[in-house]
């Protein structure tokens, strides 16, 4: 059951005592604007609002003639269709120009014009050189660098319509024939995202179910970009290993410098880690014991699981971490960055610095990030903050007490390696022969972001609690993760109070030979919000070495809290990969009965997932365990039919 107390809005006990010292205060959060919102437009919520053109908007009322379809003769089905796949263009936008960002600076190390980036990860580079199809006998690091960089580059715009390289090498046999059959394999992410925007223009399409498949083809683009994004962050930073930190506002030192890097693209702010340590000197000439870098949302997933930098807030309480009157800089690349945090800059000494000439607020200061003078950049950000230390009010210094270990970094290859200690020639059998022997009962990933809708990490947790008690194999992303980090789950903790006995069991099995100063958690943190294709990657370890299609494996996946187009068009690849999808928020699609049931329901025929949407924590729990014990089972009946007659027999349950 949910453990939020009546009139509560959040479950981080931090973030409850920040938002008692707001009310206090009289600041306005998230919280606050949320309720001014109410009631919220029900044509909104739903999907029939359409403003694809200025003759409208047009709202929809079905039992009203003359109102049940807009003003160019749009049906319900074809507004809500439109509604959603143009979301999903937008999370692929998103995602995939930070992957653009990542492939630029590799070409640029590659030739030599950005001089404070290396290739860190010369494995990880040759691995992915292989993958792709990219020579790497008798050549330097460099040069393969370059041509990875330039592969990578082709998948954005390149002319023909063979698929994109990083989706096909990434995926099983099986799904690059589904993807085929139903015309979904996007050739480009540039051209999906600008034909979907095309396709969705007024008078162009208005059939719900073609605008759906185009709407999927831009969701696999967004995959697309995000295994760029992770294995070229990988080969400029290095591929992350188990690390041990902290989580929460207690982690924040007020004896020190405190900066906090935000949002999610790693190019400054592994930059700004590297000048904090540099100017450690400086800092505490200014009077400081140091600096304290910390992060929030997904830039500081990058930097908790490379560098070990704590993590303080997720989306949904970022704002809070400024009321501590500690924080001397926050510094933004993009995305998921509330334009309210100025506000409360204003009423602290926390200067607000924004990088990217995409995302700017107003009243900030603005220090442009190039990558030919990435590290003076850097500098003269940790700089102000040092500056800005002299400002603060020591009146205004109040930091929760709460504070949680965290033990993060398992990229793939630290999962793999994790399991390779029990069985180096087959490591991902450990978990798969888990699953077959009944100790744990599949994997759920969790993946989002907050939603004012919600109860802050209320929902996140409330399904982990319940699928791990049931001995469910439990990874995470992004907000969620940081959710996780904040209540103790990315640690033993979290197994002692929560893990069922056959979880238990195989935690303390792979913990007997990880050889990590820290016991392990009950979460695996796989990264931020584009570290989902590590997710993916892992599911299809998981199959390839069952043997089976995606969509017969023992995997669902949950966004408690979704918010963000991101979320949108990542659970849209998910479901079109062949797993189901939770989703705990609904979507606007409530407008239309034929699109609700494509996406819940007809989903399933076709690639095997589909959405499950739930607002009830407890009960979405359990129907996402209803379906990995359902997989799990028909798995286990096939596995113990093959091994009795000596045969592989065609597997062809799904869902």
């Amino acid at each position: 059951m949910s453990t939020a107390p009546t009139g509560h809005r959040t479950v981080d006990l931090a973030a409850r005592e920040m938002l008692d010292l707001a009310e206090a205060a009289k600041l306005t959060t998230s919280f606050d604007r949320y309720k001014a919102q109410q009631p919220q437009c029900k044509f909104g919520q739903t999907g029939i609002c359409c403003r694809i053109c200025i003759q409208g908007p047009c709202r929809i009322i079905p039992t009203k003639p003359g109102q049940d379809k807009g003003i160019c003769g749009a049906s319900a089905f074809t507004i809500v269709a439109r509604n959603i796949v143009r979301m999903m263009a937008g999370g692929a936008s998103a995602h995939s120009d930070h992957a653009r960002e990542i492939a630029l600076t590799l070409l640029a190390v590659g030739e030599g014009h950005a001089p404070d980036f290396k290739i860190t990860d010369i494995k990880k580079l040759m691995a992915v050189a292989k993958r792709v199809g990219v020579p790497t006998e008798g050549r330097t690091n460099e040069e393969v660098a370059k041509d990875v960089a330039l592969l990578a580059l082709a998948d954005f715009g390149k002319y023909n319509n063979e698929p994109c390289t990083w989706l096909s090498t990434n995926i099983t046999e099986e799904r690059k024939v589904k993807f085929r059959h139903t015309g979904i394999a996007p050739s480009a992410i540039d051209r999906s995202v600008v034909q979907l925007l095309h396709q969705t223009h007024v008078g162009t399409d208005a059939d719900p179910v073609n605008i759906i498949f185009g709407g999927l083809k831009a969701a696999l683009a967004d995959l697309t970009g995000e295994h760029i994004a992770t294995d070229l962050t990988d080969v400029l930073f290095g591929t992350p290993t188990a690390v041990i930190t902290d989580a929460n506002l207690g982690a924040l030192d007020k004896e020190k410098i405190n900066i906090a890097v935000h949002g999610h693209n790693p190019l400054l702010s592994q930059m700004v880690v590297y000048a904090a340590r540099e100017l450690e000197g400086e800092a505490k000439a200014a009077g400081a014991q140091g600096i304290n870098l910390v992060g929030i949302c997904c830039t500081g997933n990058e930097v908790l699981m490379r560098e070990g930098v704590p993590s303080v807030a997720n989306f949904g309480s970022q704002e809070l971490v400024i009321m501590t009157g500690v924080l001397d800089s926050m510094v933004m690349d993009v995305q998921c960055i509330a334009p309210g945090v100025k506000d409360l800059c204003n009423c602290f000494h926390t200067q607000l610095v924004t990088t990217s000439n995409i995302s700017k607020i107003p009243g900030s200061v603005h220090i442009e990030f190039n990558e030919a003078t990435a590290m003076d950049d850097a500098r003269k950000i940790v700089r102000l903050a040092i500056k800005q230390y002299a400002k603060r009010n020591p009146a205004l210094v109040k930091i929760p007490l709460y504070k949680k270990q965290v033990v993060g970094g398992f990229s793939f290859e630290a999962m793999t390696d994790l399991f390779a200690k029990l069985c180096p020639e087959n490591p991902i059998s450990v978990l798969t022969d888990a699953i077959l022997a009944g100790e744990i009962k599949g994997v759920a990933a969790f993946a989002g972001c907050n939603n004012q809708k919600t109860i802050h990490d209320d929902a996140t947790l409330t399904i982990a609690r319940e699928l791990a008690a049931k001995d469910v194999f439990l990874v995470s992303t992004g907000c969620a993760a940081g959710a996780f980090a904040k209540a103790g789950f990315l640690s033993s903790e979290g197994v002692e109070q929560f893990a069922g006995p056959g979880l238990k069991k195989f935690i303390k099995r792979l913990e007997e030979n990880s050889g990590l100063k820290a016991n392990l958690p009950l979460v695996y943190h796989m990264g931020s919000c584009v570290d989902n294709s590590r997710v993916a990657t892992l599911w299809t370890a998981m199959a390839n070495n069952l043997k089976i299609p995606v969509a017969q494996l023992p995997f669902v996946a949950t966004a408690p809290e979704a918010m963000s187009e991101k979320a949108v068009v990542i659970g849209s690849w998910v479901i079109s990969s062949g797993i189901p999808c939770h989703v705990g928020v609904l979507p606007p699609l409530e407008g239309s009965d034929l699109v609700y049931g494509v996406t819940t329901r007809i989903a399933k025929d076709v690639f095997g997932g589909y959405f499950i949407f739930e607002t009830d924590p407890v009960k979405a729990a359990a129907q996402l365990y209803e379906r990995l014990e359902n997989r799990a089972w028909k798995l286990r009946i096939y596995a113990d039919t093959a091994a009795k007659y000596q045969s592989t027999p065609a597997m062809a349950f799904e869902g």
